[in-house]
């Protein structure tokens, strides 16, 4: 069976807030649909991606900005930085995962993700490997974000 994942809905706080963020952002506005006061749809597609968020009024019961961990998957990490920056976006520095865990596989043992504070190393990626080096960002309410950079995915990818 194949299975696309089409999209994510992210919990908010306020809509308009969240619906103007994610304009900045660049993401494409695709809804915005009120049906009454109760319930409104929004939803953007980021560029390039098959995958979409929606958030709004009556949309899920989850807190505001629990969401986090969304990845973008990006070919050049400073250039990516540079475009959320020259957007008003607040992006972290440029930083990479101290064990290259996620890029060279762990057997065994504990793993921890490099966004852990404890694993992070400023910077890019010693060898500039794809799935190296990452920025972190998070919307209004703290619905956090990923980007990574991969120049060259896994075989099967």
């Amino acid at each position: 069976m194949k299975l696309k994942l089409e999209m994510i809905v992210l919990p908010v706080s306020d809509v308009d807030r969240a619906k103007n963020f994610y304009d900045a952002l660049g993401f494409r506005l695709d809804v915005d649909y009120t049906a009454n006061s109760e319930f409104r749809v929004v939803h953007f597609t980021p560029s390039g991606s098959e995958c979409s968020i929606i958030f709004g009024e009556g949309m899920t019961p989850l807190a505001p900005g629990s969401i986090q961990g969304l990845y973008l998957i990006v070919d050049d990490i400073e250039e990516a930085r540079a475009d959320l920056v020259s957007r008003g976006i607040e992006v972290s520095e440029i930083f990479h995962d101290a064990n290259g865990l996620l890029y060279h596989g762990h057997e065994g043992g504990d793993v921890t993700h490099p966004l852990a504070d404890q694993e992070r190393r400023a910077g890019l990626h010693p060898e500039r490997a794809s799935y190296g080096s990452y920025v972190t960002f998070s919307d209004p309410d703290g619905n956090g974000w990923v980007i990574q950079e991969v120049k060259q995915r896994l075989a099967g990818r």
